[in-house]
């Protein structure tokens, strides 16, 4: 399953923040801890590099993160050059209170009268970007919801007399490339209900819960994890919860919600669906198919072409 959601006004933000990032000292890309690299908008690393903009990598949700793979993922983030890492819970004030003088520090000819601190706010769909202005401003400034894609044109607001802040929509790209980043943002709930399957999205994480995290599991649903796939994870949650329909079958639907929000929520524990090293594997196995579908279809052309000759 290859999920890809661009709304048209996504493409009208990119436009616009591509204007404003000519005005921004820094950029702020709030990430989603449990999926740094995929919730990170490519889009959003061209802008900046493209105008020389330092960046600082917010990783929100921590408190629903591996902890160590919160903190792998901050290494990573730290050695790449102009960038920043700050990990946080943008509902915790103490984590909040920390990002205005860390940005002063990155841009310290800024924040001055006759020379404002200018910020540009950037991310994915609903991964807190909104919550955070609150919190930051101390009232509410940008609206939150619990679906993706509440923004959706930018705000320019004053965080003191000498800071400004430029929130933006959240962003995802025309063409996400690897199937199992789709599938991360949906579980993730960064995509639009009406471009997945939640039972498609469910089993995949399922997949990864038993890799990863099938402690979490048992402890949660009370089922052994031996023997068991994404499919096979969703049928135990529909039996310990009682979900069956007519005839007595399994609810995968209801058993899939269920999983979903369990995660998403942290109900089931800290867990985070990628790792650097993850991450790297998942790089290697897609361009090894990719080169493998690429070789079929030179091999199936030529064939198409010698079929032609003959002819």
């Amino acid at each position: 399953m290859s999920i890809q959601w661009f709304p048209g006004h996504m493409n009208a933000a990119r436009k616009k923040a591509a204007e404003t990032m000519e005005d921004t000292d820094l950029v702020i890309e709030v990430l989603d801890a449990r999926l740094p690299l995929a919730s990170s908008n490519p889009m959003v690393e061209q802008l900046r590099l493209h105008r020389q903009r330092p960046c600082l990598k917010i990783l929100n949700k921590s408190d629903l993160a591996d902890p160590q793979a919160t903190s792998e993922w901050a290494a990573y983030f730290q050695a790449q050059k102009d960038t920043h890492v700050l990990a946080i819970s943008c509902k915790k004030p103490g984590d909040v209170n920390k990002i205005p003088a860390f940005c002063q520090r990155l841009a310290p000819h800024r924040g001055v009268p006759t020379k404002p601190l200018r910020m540009m706010i950037m991310g994915i769909p609903n991964v807190g970007k909104s919550t955070l202005m609150n919190a930051l401003l101390k009232k509410r400034v940008a609206k939150v919801g619990d679906e993706p894609a509440v923004t959706k044109t930018q705000q320019r607001l004053y965080l003191g007399k000498h800071m400004v802040l430029v929130d933006t929509p959240g962003m995802l790209w025309p063409k996400i490339e690897m199937p199992d980043d789709g599938l991360m943002l949906a579980a993730s709930h960064a995509v639009g209900v009406n471009a997945i399957v939640e039972e498609e999205v469910a089993a995949f994480l399922g997949g990864i819960l038993l890799e990863r995290y099938p402690q979490l599991l048992s402890s949660r649903y009370g089922f052994a994890c031996d023997g068991l796939d994404g499919v096979g994870v969703l049928e135990q949650v529909a039996q310990r919860r009682g979900l069956r329909i007519k005839g007595g079958e399994f609810d995968l639907e209801k058993a899939s919600h269920v999983l979903l929000v369990d995660y998403r929520s942290g109900a089931l524990g800290r867990i985070s669906l990628e790792t650097p090293r993850s991450r790297q594997a998942a790089l290697e196995r897609f361009a090894s198919e990719r080169a493998e579908y690429e070789r079929r279809q030179a091999e199936q052309q030529q064939a198409r072409a010698e079929l032609e000759q003959a002819g």
